[in-house]
């Protein structure tokens, strides 16, 4: 029922929703966003979404409003009013207050014709035949609607920005979110060991390398370049093959043309590139010369996984 009813609210937009879009996006002061009971809920989450993607939002509470709020709102702000009757005794009271200041007034309801459709100077259609609720009561698929009609202004708005995914970075710095879309591979390889060995070095030496710095690998280096890496696999597999390995030296047993990332590259791209080829390390270069290491599991702990 509620997926029909968003599939619909397509045929009820009309020209006052691109009008509205310009309005907030040429607008010198903030979005308002207020409404009553589940309503002003769904009012919280549009003010949430706005300001994650470039344009400033406030919720003020419907009620909170015509008991003292009401100064929230500056000469410049643009009000959105949610409620699905548009007749509530709080919007009633609120909506010829706003007008009085003169701010522009959207209204998100499903009912065109109502108190609140009849003053506001743009109309967003939430129109729903019913509710989910089985006595039609409780706000489901009503709130539905008008979240579904707040994410379509939130959007509108970002493209008109250009607002990228480096803008919504800035805004989204902590957790694994924000991690995903600033963690460059440097961050994480800067404090890790630094594992590598010299073409010529014995094998005893190479397995004291990698054991000490606890990576699980180590690169093998020449003149700061990267030439091959040696893993723990790579010496499990030279056991099974030889009794005597005194005689051998990194260059012997090493994988030539390992996997590489930049410094620079975004740690979630260095996810991408141990998934497609199956691996748990990546070696780091910066201008051509070696750089450390980065493992999957500095990725997990990260919370880039």
């Amino acid at each position: 029922m509620e997926s029909k009813a968003i599939l619909n609210l397509a045929s009820l937009v009309t020209d006052d929703f691109a009008e509205a879009i310009q309005l907030i996006y040429k607008s010198k002061g903030r979005v308002i966003i207020t409404g009553i009971g589940k309503s002003a809920i769904i009012a919280s989450k549009i003010v949430a979404t706005l300001n994650s993607t470039g344009t400033p939002a406030i919720f003020m509470h419907a009620a909170d409003a015509i008991h003292g709020d009401l100064g929230l709102i500056l000469k410049d702000d643009v009000v959105i009013c949610i409620s699905k009757s548009g007749n509530t005794p709080e919007i009633k009271v609120l909506v010829p207050l706003i007008k009085s200041a003169k701010n522009k007034m959207i209204a998100i309801t499903g009912n065109p014709d109502s108190f609140l459709g009849q003053h506001a100077n743009y109309i967003l259609n939430a129109y729903v035949e019913k509710e989910a609720c089985p006595n039609n009561l409780a706000p489901t698929t009503s709130t539905t609607a008008q979240l579904v009609i707040g994410d379509a202004l939130a959007v509108c708005l970002l493209e008109l920005r250009g607002f990228s995914s480096n803008d919504f970075a800035k805004y989204h710095p902590g957790g694994a979110l924000g991690k995903k879309l600033y963690l460059r591979v440097q961050d994480i390889s800067s404090v890790n060991e630094k594992p590598k060995v010299a073409p010529d070095t014995n094998i005893k030496n190479v397995i004291v390398e990698i054991t000490e710095k606890m990576l699980g690998v180590t690169a093998v280096v020449e003149n700061d370049k990267i030439i091959g890496i040696i893993t723990d696999g790579d010496l499990r597999r030279m056991l099974s093959r030889v009794d005597d390995f005194s005689g051998l030296t990194a260059k012997d047993i090493m994988g030539n043309n390992p996997k590489r990332i930049q410094a620079e590259a975004m740690a979630i791209d260095a996810l991408e590139l141990m998934e497609n080829n199956d691996i748990s390390q990546l070696l780091v270069e910066e201008n051509g010369k070696y750089a450390g290491i980065v493992h999957l599991h500095d990725l997990i702990k990260e919370g880039i996984i």
